[in-house]
Parts: C-alpha cells; structure tokens; sequence
C-alpha cells in the first residue's frame, strides 16, 4: 500500500476563509516544490466549480463535516494526500448538492500527479472514514497536533484501507 501521508504536509490552521488556508497551505507546498505556481488559482477555481464538501452525518452524527479539496494533476509535482486540522468552521460548498454548504473541520487535500487515481484517493478516503470506530474517527478530528494527527493516519489509513 502506497504512503499517502508525510509528516512535513500535514497541517493545522487557525485560518478563518478557505482562500486562507489553500493560501496558507499553497506558500508552503511551493516553498516544498510540491505544486506548480499555477496551484493556487486553479485550486481556488476548481472548489467554486466542482465543490468538495462532504456532509458525514449520514455515516455518523457525532462526525464532523470535511472537505476533500483538490486540482488537476498538471498542477501538483506529487501524489499524497494532505491532511489540514481546521481550528475554526469553514463553510464549503457540498460535493453532492452544491448548493447546500457544510461547515467543514477537516480537509483532505489530494495532491495527485496521475490523474487516473484521483477517483481512487477519493475512495480510499472514504473507506477511512467508513472503516475506522466513530469515536476512535470523532477524537481524531479533534487533534490539534500535526504529528498527533500523522500517527493516527500512519496507524489507521493504511492498515484500515488496505485490510
């Protein structure tokens, strides 16, 4: 099973709009040479187009919401996926019906220079989210370390996913 997940791309932000944090997050990943100058712009343009808040109270009312925020590949330079721990509710356009928003607490950010995998980082996601106990996922999404935040993805994720 591929590592999704590094130590040095995962975040918590204290950022209150989503253009701050993908702002935030973009200065970082290009000092990394992880994306392209061109990523934040279509990132932005991609979240208003093709929305990626996800509702989770049908998997578990005690789950927060989430979003799984990502661009085209020609954008990125890596394939991972980046976890971002939200310190304040960020309101995000819902994946399945956009015109509905969510108050996301967590972003998964995928990262995806092959473009034919993307569909299947989503699922993988997903998969975590449905495999792992609800509570064991409720304490995660309250972390506030990024290395906290890490072991419990490097623990679960895969062990999880590729069980």
């Amino acid at each position: 099973m591929k590592n999704f997940f590094f130590k040095d791309t995962t975040y918590v932000s204290d950022k209150l709009t989503q253009s701050e944090v993908f702002e935030e997050i973009y200065l970082d990943l290009l000092n990394k040479q992880l994306v392209t100058e061109a990523f934040l712009e279509n990132l932005l343009e991609r979240e208003e187009n093709y929305p990626t808040g996800l509702d989770l109270s049908p998997v578990s009312e005690i789950l927060p919401d989430i979003a799984i925020p990502h661009t085209e590949s020609e954008f990125v330079r890596t394939t991972r996926i980046v976890p971002i721990k939200l310190k304040n509710e960020i309101p995000f356009h819902n994946m399945i019906s956009p015109s509905d928003q969510v108050s996301a607490h967590f972003l998964f950010l995928i990262l995806n220079q092959n473009g034919e995998a993307q569909a299947g980082m989503l699922a993988d996601i997903m998969d975590f989210i449905n495999s792992v106990d609800q509570e064991v996922l409720c304490n995660f999404f309250k972390l506030e370390s990024p290395e906290a935040i890490y072991q419990f993805l490097e623990e679960h994720f895969n062990v999880e996913v590729s069980a």
